[in-house]
C-alpha cells in the first residue's frame, strides 16, 4: 500500500520465506490471500504462475473507485439518519477536515501526504458514523487498494484538490440536511469525478507495473 514494493515487482515465495525465517507453507497461504484481495497478480498459466505486485491501471482504478463510491454512498445515506445532535457533531468534524484540506492544498508548498491524510480522514468520518459492521468490513477490505493509487499519484493531483473540496462541501450539506438520497449521490459523484481526475493523471504519467 505504501509503494515500497513497486507495482509489477516479482514476488518470489522462497525469498520471502527466507527473509521472514518461516517455512514456505504459511507464505504460500498469505500470498494466496493477497492474490484474492487484489494486491498480487498471477502472470502466466499452470499450477505456479509468476506472482507480481498488482499493477496500477486506469481500468482497475475506475472499478475500485466505483466500488468505494457505492459503499461510502451507503454509509453516508445511513449517516443522515443519525439523531440531530450526533449529525451536527459529524458535520462539524467534516467541515473542519475539509477546511484543513483546502488550506493544505493552497499552501505555498503543499504536502501531498498531509493532503492524503486529511482527505482520508474526511471520508472515514462519515463512513464510521453511518456504516454498520458488515459495510465497514467491506470498506476496510477495499479502501486500502485505492490508497495505493492515491499515495503514488497524489503529488500530481494537488492542483485538483480544490474541486474535491467543493464536492466534499456538497456531501456535508446533504448530510446536514438529512437527505439520504442526496448524500449517497454526492458521495458517488465525488468518487466518480476522482476516478476521472486520477485517470487523466495516469494517462499522462503512465500506468505503474503494467507491461
Amino acid at each position: 500500500m505504501s509503494g515500497r514494493l513497486a507495482p509489477g515487482s516479482r514476488i518470489i515465495e522462497s525469498d520471502i520465506a527466507e527473509r521472514l525465517g518461516v517455512s514456505r507453507t504459511p507464505v504460500r497461504s498469505a500470498l494466496h490471500r493477497l492474490q484474492q484481495e487484489g494486491y498480487i497478480a498471477g502472470v502466466g498459466r499452470g499450477n505456479e504462475p509468476r506472482l507480481t505486485v498488482a499493477p496500477l491501471t486506469q481500468d482497475d482504478a475506475r472499478d475500485l473507485f466505483a466500488i468505494i463510491g457505492a459503499i461510502e454512498g451507503l454509509a453516508a445515506q445511513e449517516a443522515t439518519a443519525l439523531a440531530r445532535p450526533a449529525r451536527r457533531e459529524l458535520v462539524a468534524t467534516m467541515r473542519e477536515l475539509n477546511g484543513g484540506l483546502r488550506q493544505a492544498a493552497a499552501a505555498a508548498r503543499p504536502d501531498p501526504m498531509r493532503i492524503f491524510d486529511l482527505d482520508t480522514s474526511f471520508h472515514q468520518s462519515y463512513v464510521e458514523a453511518g456504516a454498520g459492521p458488515r459495510l465497514l468490513a467491506l470498506h476496510n477490505a477495499i479502501k486500502p487498494q485505492a490508497e495505493r493509487y492515491v499515495r503514488l499519484y497524489t503529488s500530481a493531483l494537488v492542483d485538483e484538490i480544490a474541486q474535491s473540496v467543493v464536492e466534499h462541501g456538497r456531501i456535508i450539506e446533504e448530510i446536514d440536511a438529512g437527505s439520504a438520497e442526496g448524500a449517497r449521490r454526492a458521495v458517488q459523484r465525488n468518487w466518480r469525478n476522482a476516478a476521472a481526475r486520477l485517470s487523466s493523471v495516469i494517462r499522462t504519467l503512465g500506468e505503474r507495473g503494467s507491461w
